[in-house]
């Protein structure tokens, strides 16, 4: 048991927060396991053909940012275009198939040359679910990926196809992925990953350590759960607003409660330009989230206070007032 916040920190980001680092060691291999998998279908001449990058990975896994328990892994599987075409509108972007690609062609909406999303995630079902030693495959209830129960560990892979773009003139390029409703929508994962490295890169605190404990206080019974990447990029836009942080985390943790009781109530843009707000909370929902940053932005100040003057029993029950019976009790 610690004698000191900082103790208590240390431990409870050790045991309750952050991923095992065995176990996470673990699911990298799996995954690669899988990908190896995924790289055979097409040699039977009918699955479809693969990018030679094959995969992208995505998600709070890849992004640093998951917490305990490790119950969900996302992975992308990049797709061969075989020279078809985009064509973007308001709402969704529709891919056309030239008539020599034939694997994508038995894919597409009956008697066009339309690639259907929902139709290539069938066929993701179909063969992920011929591999013996995974346990079930099934496509999730937005119809925007497959996801893939193991036999042997924990977790699930939500499997999502996707396509990767030409370069645009300025030498960018996005992905598209199944909208869930037999079209495409646009995303790229590598710009929320460079955001999370950047901005973590230019504070003293670890930014994601900090996202870990707040994606901890939100899963709490004590208010609704905020959605992880709505969350991460509150905080990365707090902590990308030129501000300057401490060393600890627990010392950032009134200005971030500060922020989410500033902010929880106003949109949200999605970084990579895709979406307009990816702040899908209810108004019932914002008050209660709000009400509960407000609790513990006076809960963190009064811990602070009390580690200040070497009370350090009572500052850590301050911090098990906010976040649990998991956090470590005084020795």
């Amino acid at each position: 048991m610690p004698t000191t916040v900082n103790d208590a920190f240390d431990q409870f980001m050790k045991d309750s927060v952050r991923l095992d680092t065995s176990r996470s060691n673990v699911a990298k291999a799996s995954k690669n396991t899988l990908v190896a998998e995924i790289e055979k279908f097409p040699d039977d001449g009918k699955f479809l053909y693969l990018h030679p990058d094959v995969r992208i990975d995505y998600g709070s896994f890849a992004r640093k940012t998951k917490i305990r328990p490790l119950d969900d892994i996302d992975l992308m599987i990049i797709l061969h275009a075989q020279g078809n075409w985009r064509t973007e509108y308001s709402d969704r972007f529709e891919i056309s198939v030239p008539n020599n690609a034939t694997r994508q062609l038995a894919l597409c909406n009956d008697g066009t040359n339309t690639l259907n999303s929902i139709k290539v995630i069938n066929k993701f079902k179909e063969y992920l679910s011929k591999v013996s030693f995974y346990d079930k495959a099934e496509i999730k209830r937005n119809q925007e990926a497959v996801t893939l129960n193991l036999k042997s560990y924990e977790w699930v892979y939500d499997i999502v196809p996707c396509f990767i773009t030409n370069p645009l003139p300025d030498g960018s390029s996005f992905y598209l992925i199944p909208d869930g409703k037999g079209n495409w929508k646009a995303t790229d994962p590598r710009v929320d990953q460079k955001r999370m490295v950047d901005v973590n890169a230019g504070q003293q605190v670890s930014v994601l350590d900090v996202v870990r404990l707040i994606k901890y206080w939100t899963k709490r019974p004590t208010m609704p759960t905020m959605k992880s990447y709505f969350l991460e990029n509150m905080i990365l836009n707090y902590y990308a607003s030129g501000v300057r942080s401490s060393k600890y985390p627990n010392a950032e943790l009134p200005t971030i409660f500060a922020y989410i009781f500033h902010n929880v109530h106003k949109s949200l843009k999605d970084p990579k330009g895709f979406q307009d707000d990816i702040n899908h909370l209810t108004n019932d929902e914002r008050n209660s989230i709000q009400a509960k940053a407000k609790t513990d932005y006076h809960l963190s100040l009064e811990a602070l206070k009390l580690e200040s003057e070497g009370k350090m029993s009572e500052a850590i029950g301050k911090w098990i007032a906010i976040f649990g019976n998991e956090f470590p009790i005084y020795k």
